[in-house]
């Protein structure tokens, strides 16, 4: 569904992604793990064209693009199979939950205004805001407010969603609520490519586990396998670490 080869970035000197390989299957949940800055985000922004990659190749859903070279026409087209949920919600301030959801509907894809709100209705129902439609962000948690974008995300019905860290900006108790609405959409098939710290939603609902560091990827494969048996020395201490931070609350 989505190949991904040698996709290089660079901001000046400093090389953040260097020649990654990635591959999706339709429904896979892919998670990418790492420590911070290893260029977990901006992978997932230039897959998106949130950023500007320098070289590599992307393959999707049948057609091949150039990341050095993709035209605006190009991006517009994939951008219309895919979605992004931010990690600090990226909600329109003076709009409601379902404005919010239905703005990119009725503006970028000019669909007519009834027909949006329908949507919009069935993705805040989706994911368990069908009393919240008319309230403001200010007026919601955040986690309703991270759920508000991911509403807005499968209102567009992508075939695939990227999520960047979607409950880092949460306050703990609140993680739950939308790693349940993610577990969720995985359990319907949904394919989405995950960049979290979140080490249980990698070892129950992923079904594979990319770990990067230094800008490259250092291991990848099924979640089962890599959270059981890892292979480089890397991952089985960045494991030990977090098992001993669980351990320790």
């Amino acid at each position: 569904m989505l190949e991904i080869r040698n996709i290089k970035k660079a901001f000046g000197g400093l090389e953040v992604l260097k020649g990654i390989d990635l591959d999706v299957e339709k429904g896979d949940v892919v998670a990418i793990l790492g420590p911070s800055g290893s260029g977990k985000t901006t992978l997932l922004r230039c897959i998106n064209f949130l950023e500007k990659a320098d070289e590599g190749v992307m393959r999707f859903d049948g057609e091949e693009f150039h990341f050095g070279r993709v035209s605006r026409r190009e991006i517009a087209r994939i951008r219309r199979k895919t979605a992004f949920v931010f990690q600090s919600y990226n909600l329109f301030r003076n709009k409601t939950a379902l404005e919010n959801v239905t703005e990119g509907l009725i503006v970028a894809r000019k669909m007519p205004k009834a027909q949006a709100v329908e949507i919009g209705r069935r993705a805040l129902d989706k994911v368990g805001l069908s009393d919240r439609y008319d309230y403001y962000p200010h007026q919601l948690s955040g986690g309703q407010q991270q759920r508000v974008g991911i509403a807005r995300a499968l209102a567009t019905d992508p075939e695939i969603i990227f999520f960047d860290e979607p409950t880092s900006a949460l306050d703990p108790e609140l993680i739950g609520e939308v790693l349940a609405v993610m577990r969720a959409l995985a359990e319907e098939g949904m394919t989405m490519l995950v960049v979290t710290h979140e080490m249980n939603f990698a070892r129950t609902v992923s079904s594979k586990v990319v770990f990067m560091e230094d800008g490259a990827v250092l291991e990848a494969g099924p979640s089962k396998e890599f959270f059981e048996s890892p292979k480089e020395e890397r991952v089985k201490a960045f494991l030990r670490t977090i098992n001993q931070e669980k351990e320790s609350l």
